[in-house]
């Protein structure tokens, strides 16, 4: 998959939030959007995943050389974010079975082998509701990693976790982001430093 931004801008009221972004995401490569807290990054990824409409300029995605309709789009991204909520009500093995309704495992995984890389086979039956914070984001780090989706984009994805579990996101980049467009929303080396392109959201402020 590949997108394409020309002159891309997004305001909240009159402010621009960013504006005059030209950019192509390329396919198989991994980016980081970088800034500080409230620069932006959030938005600009709701763009790219099209749950955000631009304020002004045009968006465009190919894949395999064909065009994809914006309303398409999340049929082929998988997405991990702080905003992203969980269903509490479900216990650990139907959340999984629910998400994989809508997505195949990647690398020919099943739920068993998803669950034991999590580490929380003592937890199958346990409701997300209690889970704990790291918990919770481990959960959505593995349900977007081990989707089968040209599309792989995480903001902030170590939040919440300890220095263990930021070893264990690096393990899950190392299995699971190759051959797939990866987009990491960051301000913290340890969550991008594998990334082969950077975009500052600073150089498109007005």
């Amino acid at each position: 998959m590949n997108i394409t931004l020309q002159n891309i801008g997004r305001r909240f009221n009159r402010d621009w939030i960013f504006r005059g972004i030209d950019y192509t995401f390329n396919s198989g490569q991994s980016y980081a959007i970088l800034g500080p807290n409230g620069s932006g990054k959030s938005t600009l990824l709701q763009v790219l995943n099209a749950s955000l409409s631009p304020s002004a300029g045009t968006i465009s995605y190919t894949f395999q050389g064909k065009p994809v309709e914006a309303d398409q789009v999340f049929n082929y991204l998988s997405l991990a974010a702080p905003y992203l909520e969980l269903i509490e009500e479900f216990t650990l093995n139907e959340m999984v079975d629910f998400h994989f309704k809508f997505k195949k495992y990647r690398n020919e995984l099943n739920k068993k082998e998803l669950i034991n890389l999590l580490n929380l086979s003592k937890s199958e039956n346990k409701l997300i509701r209690y889970f704990s914070s790291g918990m919770k984001q481990r959960l959505k780090l593995i349900l977007a990693f081990c989707a089968d989706t040209p599309i792989l984009m995480l903001d902030e994805p170590t939040s919440n976790l300890d220095t263990q579990g930021v070893d264990w996101y690096l393990s899950l980049v190392e299995q699971f982001a190759h051959n797939r467009l990866t987009i990491i929303c960051s301000n913290q080396e340890q969550e991008y430093g594998f990334c082969d392109k950077r975009l500052s959201i600073s150089d498109y402020k007005i």
